[in-house]
């Protein structure tokens, strides 16, 4: 049987080649991330390191639900913005909402609350569709991805514990 400890490290080795992959469409392939991609990133980091201190630590009953709870929390978050990028990419191209700036730039004009507030809106980049595999965008492997990793994590939370 599986051990919660060996599952914490398989969700950080799929984040970590995730954000590999992210960084290499970014770096050798010149596409660059939107706004929602980059929160998605950041959900992504967080369900990772979080899964990796779960791995580190090895804790007993309490701590291993602890930190299913919290490695569920960041995914189901992660997949609620790729599902409102996912949203975005499918309106009519009239909805679409306008281009904005980067998210480097939301974080200089405004305050850090109204800039988050801005990010999560979207704009006209988010809704570009640059990358498909097998038919399925970035945002659509990511919402996919975050609820896998969503559910795993329930799994972590509510499996019978034995001596692990």
């Amino acid at each position: 049987m599986i051990t919660s400890r060996q599952i914490f490290l398989l969700i950080f080795l799929v984040c970590a080649v995730l954000l590999g992959f992210g960084f290499y469409l970014q770096y050798v392939e010149g596409l660059d991330p939107c706004i929602l991609c980059m929160i998605q990133r950041v959900f992504f980091i967080l369900v990772g390191v979080t899964a990796l201190m779960g791995f580190l630590h090895n804790p007993a009953a309490a701590g291993i639900r602890i930190y299913a709870s919290f490695t569920a929390l960041f995914a189901a978050c992660g997949a609620g913005i790729a599902g409102r990028q996912i949203w975005l990419q499918h309106l009519p191209p009239e909805k679409v909402p306008e281009c904005g700036g980067d998210l480097f730039f939301l974080l200089e004009v405004y305050p850090l609350g109204e800039a988050i507030l801005n990010a999560l809106k979207g704009t006209g980049d988010c809704a570009e569709v640059v990358w498909t595999f097998l038919g399925f965008s970035i945002p659509e492997w990511a919402f996919v991805l975050f609820l896998g990793i969503f559910l795993i994590s329930l799994y972590i939370l509510f499996r019978p514990r034995k001596a692990e």
